[in-house]
C-alpha cells in the first residue's frame, strides 16, 4: 500500500506544475486532481465515513459554485444581447420562400432543402415555424 501511495504521489507531481521559487503556491481547483481519491478510504470507521462525507459535501459545494458562475455568466450575456445555441439555418426571408415553394407544389420538400442547402427535417420545422407565426431566432 505504501509503494502505490509512493507511485501515485510521483505521478501527481510529474503532471502538477512546478512550483521551483520561493512563495510559488500550487492552488488545487478540484478535489479529484489530489491523490485523495486514489487512497482507499476505510467507511468501516467513523473517521473513514466522516472524511467520505466531507469529500462529498465538498464535492457538491464545488458543483453548486460552477453552476452559480454558470448561470450569471449566461445572465450577463443575455443582458448583453447574446442568445446561446446555434445560427438559424434559415432567414425570416427564406422561410418565406420555403412557404411559398411548398404551397404552389412545383417541388418536392426534398429538392427544397437541396435549393437552401439544408435537410429536409429543417425545411419542416420551418413549414412549421411559417404556420405559427413564430419568429426566426436572430
Amino acid at each position: 500500500m505504501r509503494a502505490d501511495l509512493h507511485r501515485t504521489r510521483q505521478r501527481q507531481a510529474r503532471h502538477s506544475p512546478r512550483a521551483e521559487r520561493a512563495g510559488d503556491e500550487l492552488v488545487v481547483t478540484k478535489l479529484d486532481r489530489l491523490f485523495v481519491l486514489d487512497q482507499g478510504i476505510d467507511t468501516s470507521t467513523a473517521v473513514g465515513r466522516l472524511f467520505f462525507q466531507v469529500i462529498g459535501a465538498i464535492g457538491e459545494f464545488e458543483h453548486a459554485l460552477m453552476r452559480e458562475r454558470t448561470m450569471d455568466g449566461l445572465a450577463a450575456a443575455r443582458a448583453r444581447g447574446r442568445t446561446g445555441g446555434q445560427k438559424p439555418k434559415l432567414s425570416a426571408r427564406q422561410i418565406k420562400l420555403v412557404r411559398e415553394a411548398y404551397d404552389r407544389r412545383d417541388c418536392t420538400v426534398a429538392e427544397i432543402a437541396a435549393d437552401f442547402g439544408v435537410t429536409r427535417q429543417t425545411v419542416y420545422r420551418a413549414l412549421k415555424k411559417a404556420e405559427t407565426g413564430a419568429a426566426p431566432r436572430v
